[in-house]
């Protein structure tokens, strides 16, 4: 029996994640709430995320029909004054485009990419690896006239119109809702309804928007950062209502991820910027196995790349296991991340030159999920 997972990523991850388990015709199968300290690897299930609505700015826009990566270009350049942050570093999904309406306003979705790279993490220290990241506002079906439909989430409320999707602090709802009849649903059925249909086909997905695909980490070293990033309250992209948030919360949250990092990586406590650091750390702690490992992995990974060399290999505290690799065509990378993602480890690459006739990487090796 196919089976499809719904997991809804709470507002600080010192809270439990819920999740439903529907069959194939939508049936709930399983209720259940996951843990940090109880991660779950159910490799098997297709999982949905549903994310933070109030940190997703949702728009409908009028975009050139071309490429996946033109039409992206076009909604991040739509959306340049809308955006708190630095559009670059922002993840901007589109819908697909529905037959016979390829020139009617899509549906775009943006969100931090750090944000999202947080929520990654968090996941994957639940042991969940999502197919899909839509954003909670976007579960209800869009409703008709001049209907908005309100649903609560977490200890905000999602809100869907014709044409209008955001998540908001409650006592904002009468206010951006106007003269529009607000449709309030409260009962479960409901919603689980909404949820069933989200994890067979989401609206969005934000998963899409990623130009390049992160592979989260996995370990304790990485639960530290997973839990740091995931547990501060910080609306980073600007809606309506969106950037007006719970100040308590948002400080009752950084106290707890600065109690987390002092805890679990006390050397990026005295930082600056104490979550940025603690992820620094993380990123560049040694894979499972040591140098000894990944010297074995990497060496037999060049070995297969004709004209390939491992030029230098190197580790240190602070710095990670790296590595300076050279070979004759920029495709042969590839080759070799290929062999050592088969052995269970990622390579990061930092900076690649042409050089003499030869392509130089410095790269980065980790472990993998």
């Amino acid at each position: 029996m196919s089976q499809t997972r719904i997991v809804i990523i709470p507002p600080a991850a010192s809270m439990p994640a819920p999740f439903l388990t529907f069959d194939e015709g939508g049936r709930v199968l399983q209720r259940g709430s996951l843990l940090l300290e109880d991660p779950q690897t159910t490799p098997d299930v297709r999982t949905v995320a549903v994310a933070p609505g109030a940190d997703v700015l949702v728009r409908w826009l009028d975009l050139p029909v071309g490429g996946a990566a033109q039409v992206r270009a076009a909604a991040r350049w739509a959306l340049k004054d809308e955006l708190a942050g630095d559009p670059e570093r922002t993840v901007v999904a589109v819908a697909p485009a529905a037959r016979g309406e390829e020139t009617a306003p899509r549906l775009v979705a943006a969100v931090s990419a750090g944000l999202l790279e947080a929520w990654i993490d968090y996941l994957a220290a639940l042991g969940v690896r999502p197919v899909a990241v839509t954003p909670d506002c976007l579960l209800a079906p869009p409703p008709s006239g001049d209907e908005l439909v309100a649903a609560a989430f977490g200890g905000d409320t999602a809100l869907r119109g014709e044409g209008f999707a955001a998540t908001v602090q409650s006592d904002l709802v009468a206010l951006i809702a106007g003269d529009r009849r607000l449709v309030r649903i409260e009962d479960a059925e409901t919603l689980e309804r909404w949820l069933a249909a989200a994890a067979v086909a989401p609206a969005v997905d934000l998963l899409s928007g990623q130009e390049r695909k992160r592979e989260p980490g996995r370990g304790d070293w990485r639960l530290a950062a997973a839990l740091a990033a995931a547990l501060l309250v910080s609306p980073l992209i600007l809606t309506a209502a969106g950037g007006l948030r719970d100040q308590a919360a948002a400080r009752d949250a950084e106290r707890q991820t600065l109690a987390l990092i002092e805890a679990r990586l006390p050397e990026a406590a005295g930082a600056p910027d104490p979550v940025q650091e603690a992820r620094r750390l993380i990123d560049v702690a040694p894979p499972p196995g040591g140098l000894a490992a990944v010297s074995a992995a990497l060496f037999a990974a060049v070995e297969q790349v004709e004209g390939a060399e491992l030029d230098s290999l190197s580790a240190g505290p602070g710095k990670g296991v790296r590595a300076t690799l050279s070979y004759p065509a920029f495709s042969d990378l590839d080759a070799i991340r290929a062999t050592l993602t088969a052995s269970g480890l990622s390579m990061t690459d930092q900076s690649t030159v042409e050089d003499g006739g030869r392509v130089v990487s410095e790269v980065i090796i980790g472990g993998m999920q």
